[in-house]
């Protein structure tokens, strides 16, 4: 389970805070060690280090947890390419802030100020995307292992559980403060998850002149910017194409797109044959489908 076809194609802004981590990582090793990131009693509250949380959000403090946590964002690029860039734009910021207050009143509540309580990196992000992984990312292959049971979803919460688990208590506090962000996303607080970005602020992301890292030059799909809403009724009714001949097989990676969402193949090669290949179209085609 690879979140479909390799590289960050229809998901520049996973892209751009990806490389953004990796970047802070490497730095703060650099100037003295990214262990010396983590959070405590003294940083928040007597010496007002703001820097050093906001670096707390993007650098991770070793190498391996560098290693899980950019695989997991990486994976998780599935919800931008389901939910739009915009849309996404707002899941990150709202799981980076909320995830980080639930921290800060836990460094209240543990009162330490000799102690790094909180390990550094984005575990708000990574932990709060593992909710709508659990409700919304379906099992599409299971086996078994001496008789216990697998799914192709296992690896990915595995890993997510040696992450959780990579600094012991200073890890495992910011990734359930990262799993209530998300839970509270996914109850939709204050109507969040209507809320979106203009376009032309995430249109900014596909921009940036960082390295391609893999995404396919001349992709047949369009980008799904602010499209494909989880229930998208209406949407459909606005762009939906009027009938007309049966258009080319779809490509492969249109295809593989949809199966990371969660479709089965068969599914997704008719919706995008009714949507004549238009991705946008073929999702929310799907997603009304489910919601019958």
């Amino acid at each position: 389970m690879n979140g479909g076809p390799s590289g960050f194609n229809n998901a520049p802004v996973t892209k751009t805070f990806v490389i953004a981590s990796s970047i802070f990582t490497i730095f703060s090793g650099i100037k003295g060690g990214p262990d010396k990131l983590g959070l405590s009693y003294q940083d928040i509250f007597r010496n007002l280090r703001l820097w050093k949380l906001i670096l707390s959000v993007f650098a991770f403090s070793s190498t391996p947890e560098m290693m899980f946590g950019l695989c997991l964002l990486y994976y998780f690029r599935v919800f931008e390419r389901q939910i739009g860039s915009s849309k996404y734009l707002v899941f990150i910021l709202f799981s980076v802030i909320v995830s980080l207050l639930f921290e800060v009143f836990a460094v209240t509540l543990l009162k330490d100020p000799s102690a790094n309580l909180l390990t550094s990196g984005p575990y708000g992000l990574i932990f709060a995307s593992f909710v709508p992984f659990y409700f919304d990312i379906p099992v599409s292959t299971q086996f078994h292992v001496y008789s216990v049971h697998f799914s192709d979803k296992s690896f990915i919460y595995l890993a997510g559980v040696q992450l959780l688990l990579s600094s012991w208590k200073r890890s495992i506090l910011p990734g359930i403060c990262g799993i209530l962000a998300g839970s509270l996303y996914r109850l939709n607080l204050f109507g969040i998850r209507k809320a979106k970005f203009p376009e032309f602020t995430a249109s900014f992301f596909p921009r940036l002149s960082w390295p391609s890292m893999g995404s396919p030059r001349g992709a047949t799909t369009r980008n799904v910017t602010g499209s494909a809403p989880f229930h998208a009724g209406r949407h459909v009714e606005r762009t939906s194409p009027a009938p007309m001949a049966p258009s080319a097989e779809p490509p492969e990676d249109a295809i593989a797109t949809l199966v990371s969402m969660g479709f089965d193949r068969s599914s997704a090669r008719q919706a995008l044959v009714q949507s004549r290949n238009d991705i946008n179209i073929a999702t929310n085609i799907l997603l009304e489908a489910l919601s019958h």
